[in-house]
């Protein structure tokens, strides 16, 4: 539970563009403790709750690490069943962040280890700086990183993964791109507008057509492709019915820009 004195580490700014732009700013390096475990859940709350229609989450400029992995401190004279309980905290937490009805864009401005990945694979999109650098190095520390199964859900090669996993090798952005993890990978400077962009083409869109739509991506993990096909069907037939769905329509008729009411 969060006490009074707890900094927050997530500074959430609402744009007048609909974008909700989160810095995560945790000196040193975004190290990840139990405290970011549970800010983030109420992050994910907070922006449910809200009318922010994309986010984009980054690091401050100059930030050592986008996000540092695990606070290696938790760990200190930790017993299995203290393992545990850490782990039943952060499965709450990270289902909370990854069932968010908004699309969520990484602007990975420096590296991402550990955790860090997997919480950039969690977002739906990722835009990384050229020399950001990536690893998984669990295995360096007698441990065991949890993140193969998200990393093949989104299409990384199995070889690929299992050399990150086995080696704890930190690869750069850009030895990555190939393998279909990042959307673009730029240069430090352009990340945060590379993000934004992106986030304000998605935020001209309608509200409850962006919720549906970020629902029926996350109901495709672990459901066969026709499973997957029937929900979002199920989705667009209710928002057929709508007022946005029927300006979407009427506008392309047109030939002009549509005028979203959000409903």
């Amino acid at each position: 539970m969060q006490r009074d004195h707890d900094p927050d580490v997530f500074r959430l700014e609402k744009r007048e563009d609909g974008i909700g732009l989160v810095t995560f700013d945790r000196p040193p390096v975004n190290a990840v403790s139990r405290l970011v475990y549970e800010q983030l859940g109420r992050l994910a709350d907070r922006i449910s709750a809200s009318d922010i229609r994309c986010v984009v989450l980054t690091a401050p400029p100059g930030a050592r690490a986008w996000c540092g992995g695990a606070d290696l401190k938790d760990f200190v004279g930790m017993d299995p069943e203290g393992r545990k309980e850490r782990y039943a905290l952060i499965n709450d937490q990270v289902q909370r962040f990854y069932q968010l009805d908004r699309p969520v864009i990484a602007a990975i401005n420096a590296h991402a280890i550990g955790i860090g990945m997997i919480l950039a694979g969690l977002c739906d999109m990722r835009i990384a700086a050229e020399d950001a650098g990536f690893s998984c190095p669990e295995i360096d520390y007698g441990l065991v990183g949890g993140g193969a199964g998200l990393f093949a859900q989104l299409g990384m090669p199995e070889a690929k993964i299992r050399e990150m996993l086995f080696t704890g090798r930190r690869l750069s952005a850009t030895e990555l791109l190939p393998t279909g993890f990042f959307n673009a990978v730029v240069p430090r400077e352009r990340v945060l507008d590379t993000a934004l962009d992106l986030a304000a083409a998605i935020a001209r869109k309608s509200l409850p057509a962006i919720k549906a739509r970020k629902l029926c991506s996350t109901a495709i993990g672990g459901l066969d492709w026709f499973s997957a096909y029937l929900i979002a069907q199920e989705h667009s037939a209710a928002l057929a019915a709508g007022r946005d769905g029927q300006e979407g329509v009427r506008a392309f008729l047109d030939g002009r820009e549509a005028l979203y009411g959000d409903a």
